[in-house]
């Protein structure tokens, strides 16, 4: 940022140090009559010189300014899509504990006993699921899945013969994405070959 102000500090010296030079030639012109034509000839000469030179580093300081408000609209419409998509993300990451913990307590429910309070939760825990996925967020997929470090965190390895090697076992905590990207990952159990 100090560089940029720092360029536009000397565009704009230089662009008076031109100025100066069209008006002292102007002044000059004016203050000496030329004796022969062929004199005029050169001071106007030297004049369109100067005047070009200004027109040059205008034009290029006209393009440089264009670039950096494209830039600008380029970077703000990017940041005004990221806030969109992205900018629940910190009210989702405390409503999911909420959600992990209403999975637990319905894993513990008894299917054939199940009492009214249950029902609500049970209810409850779907309203909720139905309204984060309208917001973009999806659940990973972990159990028998191939361990893939970029979406699950591993906790335990097991050794076991039943799953393929790197292969997850079991999920102790859901993970989720929000719209493509990784909002927590699935904390999980990993098989490894038996020793």
């Amino acid at each position: 940022m100090k560089n940029d102000s720092v360029d536009l500090t000397s565009e704009a010296k230089s662009a008076a140090d031109a100025e100066n030079q069209v008006s002292e030639a102007a002044e000059t012109a004016a203050s000496q009559a030329p004796a022969t034509p062929e004199e005029r000839i050169g001071q106007l000469e030297g004049l369109l010189a100067a005047k070009e030179t200004e027109c040059r580093e205008n034009w290029d300081r006209f393009l440089r300014e264009r670039a950096d408000l494209e830039n600008f609209r380029k970077r703000v419409s990017r940041e005004k899509e990221e806030l969109l998509n992205y900018g629940t993300k910190s009210l989702i990451e405390e409503i999911l504990p909420v959600l992990d913990n209403m999975e637990r307590a319905l894993s513990h429910v008894d299917e054939q006993g199940c009492s009214p309070v249950f029902e609500g939760i049970r209810m409850t825990h779907g309203m909720l699921l139905t309204a984060l996925k309208k917001f973009g967020v999806t659940p990973v997929e972990a159990a028998g899945a191939p361990f893939d470090p970029a979406f699950h965190q591993a906790m335990t390895q097991v050794e076991t013969d039943q799953h393929p090697p790197n292969t997850v076992v079991e999920q102790f905590q859901k993970g989720y994405l929000l719209k493509e990207r990784l909002l927590r990952p699935a904390m999980v159990s990993v098989a490894t070959p038996p020793k």
